[in-house]
C-alpha cells in the first residue's frame, strides 16, 4: 500500500490531521512463512509519540522484540519466538472517517435475532477471587435505557497504553478523543425478558482485551435467545481489569460515597528471560477455573439463590431464576480465549460443547491432547493469522472425531471478531488490519452463523439455525472446510 500523505479522521464532530506518511513501521502478524516469528519493530528504549503511535495500536497477534521494551514503567523481555506468535489485542479507534462532504459512522452492529439484548455487569465478592463478567441477555423493548458505555472506565484506555507501549498520557487522550462517546448496541440494565428457558453461553476474551470488546459476537448471540456470561480474566492477561476492596478504615470517607474502591490490575508482560508458554498454560488454567465460576455463578442465580453484586446497578437478578436451560451451556472464546475454550472443555463437562475462534494453541498443555477433550469442537479461523504448527495442534486435538470441525474465513483477519474491525474506517483498517478484504459484517455473519448452526446441533436446539448447517462444513461464499495453510512437511536444505 502506498503511504497515505493525510488523512482526516472524524470522530465526535471533531477533525484530527493525521500524517501517515512518516510512520516508518505497522505491527507485524505472527511468523513469516519461512516459520520465523515475525516482530514488531517498536524502537527499543523509547516511548511511541503520538503519531508513531497509532501504528502500535495493536495486539492479538503482534510479536514483540526480544530484550527491554519501550513500555510505561516496565521492561519486557518477551520475544518473537520462532514457531508462535504471542496474540493479544489489536486496538484502533472508532471513528467516523471522511470529508466534509461525504461523512460515514461506523459502529457496532446490532443483533439480527428476534430479541432485544440488555447488558449488565456482575461482580461478585470484595476480592479478587471473586467473579466478574458482563452479562448480555434477551430483554423487553427499553426504549429509556440508554445503550452501554463500550469502554467503560479510563483505566482501560491506561492498560491498552501500556500492552501497546504507549505513553499512558498519549494512549489515553487518543483512545478518550476516539471511542469515549462509543456505546454497543445492547440496553443497560433493561428488563430481562421472561416466559422462556435460554441456553448458556460463557464467552472468554483473548489476550489483552477484556469483557466489553466481543459485543458484536455476544450481542448477536443473546438477540438469537442465548444468555451470554462475557468473563473479565483476572489472571493478568487482560489489558486492564480490577476488583471491588474494602477502603481502609484510614481514609476519609464522605457519608455519601461507598465503602468500597477499585483496584485496578494491568496486563503482565513477560519478564526477561521468562519462558511465555510456562506463564501461558499457568494462565489458561486459571481462565479455565474462571470460566467455570462464571457458570456456577449464574446456575446459583437461576436457582434463586441471592447473589451479592458490589457494583451498583438496578438490574434485578431474581428476574434471571428458572431462566437457564442449565442443559443447554457451551463455552466460546477467540485467541487466548479460544485456548481458554479448550482447557474448560477438558475440566468440565456441563460445557457440552466449546467453540474456538482463531484460537492460539500455545497455551495448551500435552495432557489435554490425550483425549481430555470429549465434546464437540468448532474451530473458526482467519484466513491471515494462522500457522502450521499452530494449526497441527489444533488437528491433533480433533484427529478421527466427526464432532470436531474447523473452518476458515476468506479474506479474514484475527481482529476480524473483536469490535474494533467494526469502527474504524476503511483505510485505516486495512492499514493496522483491523480489516481483511472481506467486509467486517459479512465475516462476523459467517462467523455467528456457523456458531449458531453448530450450537443447535449439540445443544439440541429447536430452532432454524440448522439452515447454515453447510458453513459448519466449509461450504459456502468466503468460506473454506479445514485451512488454507500448508501442512507438507518443509523440504531439507
Amino acid at each position: 500500500m502506498a503511504p497515505c500523505q493525510k488523512l482526516v479522521f472524524q470522530a465526535r464532530g471533531r477533525y484530527l490531521p493525521e500524517r501517515l506518511s512518516h510512520l516508518k513501521t505497522k505491527a507485524k502478524f505472527g511468523p513469516s512463512p519461512s516459520g520465523r516469528a515475525r516482530q514488531s519493530v517498536c524502537p527499543r528504549e523509547r516511548r511511541l509519540p503520538a503519531g508513531a503511535a497509532a501504528s502500535r495500536l495493536a495486539a492479538e497477534g503482534c510479536g514483540r522484540p526480544k530484550g527491554p521494551s519501550c513500555s510505561s514503567g516496565q521492561r519486557d523481555g518477551s520475544g518473537g519466538q520462532p514457531g508462535h506468535r504471542t496474540p493479544g489485542l489489536l486496538v484502533k479507534a472508532p471513528m467516523e472517517m471522511g470529508s466534509s462532504s461525504t461523512e460515514k459512522f461506523y459502529r457496532i452492529p446490532k443483533g439480527k435475532g428476534p430479541h432485544s439484548v440488555g447488558c449488565t455487569d456482575l461482580m461478585t465478592e470484595n476480592a479478587v477471587e471473586g467473579s466478574f463478567l458482563r452479562l448480555y441477555y434477551p430483554s423487553c423493548d427499553a426504549t429509556d435505557n440508554e445503550e452501554a458505555p463500550w469502554i467503560p472506565d479510563k483505566e482501560y484506555y491506561q492498560g491498552l497504553s501500556d500492552f501497546l507501549n504507549m505513553y499512558r498520557v498519549v494512549g489515553e487522550r487518543l483512545f478518550q478523543y476516539y471511542v469515549g462517546s462509543v456505546t454497543c448496541p445492547a440496553k443497560s440494565n433493561a428488563a430481562f425478558k421472561l416466559g422462556e428457558k435460554y441456553p448458556l453461553l460463557v464467552f472468554s476474551h483473548g489476550l489483552g482485551a477484556f469483557r466489553t470488546i466481543y459485543s458484536a459476537i455476544c450481542i448477536e448471540m443473546a438477540s438469537q435467545g442465548f444468555i451470554v456470561a462475557a468473563v473479565e480474566h483476572r489472571d493478568e492477561s487482560a489489558s486492564a481489569t480490577y476488583y471491588c476492596k474494602k477502603k481502609s478504615v484510614s481514609e476519609p470517607q464522605e457519608e455519601s460515597t461507598s465503602n468500597t474502591e477499585k483496584e485496578w490490575i494491568y496486563y503482565r508482560k513477560l519478564k526477561t528471560g521468562e519462558e511465555e508458554r510456562c506463564l501461558r498454560h499457568k494462565q489458561v488454567q486459571q481462565r479455565a477455573q474462571e470460566c467455570i465460576k462464571a457458570l456456577n455463578l449464574i446456575l446459583k442465580i437461576n436457582s434463586g439463590e441471592e447473589v451479592m453484586n458490589v457494583l451498583n446497578s438496578n438490574f434485578d437478578w431474581n428476574s434471571l431464576k428458572d431462566s437457564v436451560d442449565t442443559s443447554r451451556i457451551a463455552v466460546m472464546g477467540h485467541s487466548f480465549g479460544g485456548a481458554t475454550v479448550i482447557e474448560s472443555l477438558s475440566k468440565e463437562i456441563r460445557f457440552r460443547c466449546g467453540i474456538a475462534l482463531d484460537a492460539w494453541m500455545l497455551p495448551i498443555g500435552d495432557d489435554i491432547y490425550q483425549n481430555s477433550v470429549q465434546q464437540p469442537l468448532l474451530f473458526i479461523n482467519s484466513e491471515k493469522f494462522q500457522w502450521a504448527e499452530n494449526i497441527l495442534k489444533m488437528k491433533r486435538l480433533s484427529s478421527n472425531d466427526t464432532n470436531k470441525k474447523m473452518i476458515t474465513i476468506k479474506g479474514s483477519v484475527h481482529q476480524s471478531f473483536p469490535d474494533f474491525t467494526f469502527v474504524s474506517g476503511e483505510i485505516i483498517g486495512r492499514f493496522f488490519k483491523l480489516k481483511g478484504e472481506i467486509d467486517p459484517n459479512e465475516a462476523i455473519d459467517i462467523s455467528n452463523h456457523a456458531s449458531l448452526a453448530f450450537l443447535q446441533k449439540h445443544l439440541s436446539l429447536k430452532k432454524d439455525f440448522d439452515k447454515w448447517d453447510s458453513l459448519v462444513d466449509g461450504i459456502g461464499p468466503n468460506v473454506i472446510p479445514g485451512t488454507n495453510i500448508d501442512l507438507s512437511p518443509a523440504e531439507p536444505e
